[in-house]
């Protein structure tokens, strides 16, 4: 005769094995049962991956463009070159300095000891400093930051104590001489040297604007780390500081950097403006119309005043150039009748030679 007690186990042990089966098989998924649906949030994050990713590669690919069409209207304009006339230009008309040559000495004097100095008291202390990112181009590198930090105390000697207004003298002289008389007058007097047809630049009827404003000297010296990168921090320098208003560079596959805005460039010609009397609308209506152009003159310009003891003479090539360029623009909008006759001009020394 069985237990009791013993079936009565038996039957729970099977009937616990039995709930057990049961639960294990519920777990198990019928591969004929619908899958669930993904999270909808996942569809939507990559959807917007994806039209993040488009947008940013739309508007690389515009800016690339543009940047690059700037650039060859830049070469294709031909004001690059502007700044090279202006000292074949000075070297055909020596007349336009002579009376200014005891400034233009004392001016090369100052500029050797300035850069002298900024190498020796500069240049090693940045060699080292450039050393942790340049490596072995660190002598190289710091060449043009040094010649950088000496243009900049360069522009103040030579706006205070070296040149005074002799660019806007010169900017002047040239325009007149090309046959622009009229408006020159409207920004100073011109008189006629006795017993000959020799104009004289006379008082500045309208203080002449500076090419550099405190914003263009303190943008010159935040982009001074640029040349910590050698080669290409350079170029970035050269081709920002040439340039403009929204400057990016365009790097293609062998580093080839053009700066593609006109910050410095437009300074050269704000004696220009002046005269034209243009409000600020149409000066930059003026200066966005001819980007490229003024992107190719400021790189240029930049450029000579990196030239050691010199630049401060290629500054003044630069304002000749600029006039040159000026007189162009003028006879390409105007009839050749509507100007003057072209007179040689002279620029006194007491006018010169250091007034502000």
């Amino acid at each position: 005769m069985s237990d009791p007690k013993a079936s009565t186990t038996r039957q729970r042990t099977a009937a616990s094995a039995s709930a057990s089966t049961s639960e294990s098989s519920s777990r198990i998924p019928d591969p004929a049962a619908p899958v669930a649906a993904a999270a909808p949030h996942t569809d939507t994050n990559t959807a917007r991956d994806h039209r993040i990713r488009a947008a940013v590669s739309d508007s690389a690919k515009r800016q690339v463009t543009s940047y690059a069409d700037i650039a060859r209207d830049a070469v294709l304009s031909g004001a690059w070159a502007y700044p090279i006339y202006g000292g074949l230009y000075i070297l055909s008309h020596p007349r336009l300095l002579i009376p200014v040559l005891p400034v233009l000495v004392r001016a090369l004097l100052i500029s050797a000891g300035v850069v002298a100095a900024a190498f020796f008291l500069l240049y090693l202390p940045q060699v080292a400093w450039l050393a942790l990112f340049s490596g072995p181009l660190a002598f190289a590198a710091a060449v043009p930051l040094v010649l950088a930090e000496a243009w900049i105390v360069l522009v103040f000697l030579g706006k205070n104590f070296l040149l005074g207004q002799l660019n806007t003298d010169l900017f002047d002289a040239v325009l007149v001489q090309r046959g622009y008389s009229t408006l020159v007058e409207k920004g100073r007097s011109v008189s006629t040297k006795k017993g000959s047809n020799v104009r004289i630049l006379g008082n500045i009827l309208t203080r002449p604007l500076s090419k550099f404003s405190t914003d263009s000297v303190v943008r010159y010296i935040i982009t001074l780390p640029l040349n910590f990168i050698p080669v290409v921090g350079t170029a970035f320098f050269l081709g920002y500081n040439g340039a403009s208003k929204e400057a990016i560079i365009y790097i293609n596959s062998v580093l080839t950097l053009v700066g593609t805005g006109y910050k410095s460039g437009p300074g050269y010609h704000a004696r220009y403006f002046q005269l034209k009397g243009f409000n600020k609308e149409e000066r930059d209506a003026f200066i966005k119309e001819r980007r490229g152009a003024y992107s190719g003159f400021g790189t240029v310009a930049i450029a000579f005043n990196l030239v050691p003891i010199v630049s401060v003479l290629l500054s003044l090539t630069t304002s000749v150039g600029a006039a040159l360029w000026a007189a162009d623009i003028e006879s390409s909008s105007k009839a050749v009748s509507e100007r003057s006759h072209t007179y040689p001009v002279e620029l006194p020394v007491a006018l010169s030679a250091g007034s502000t």
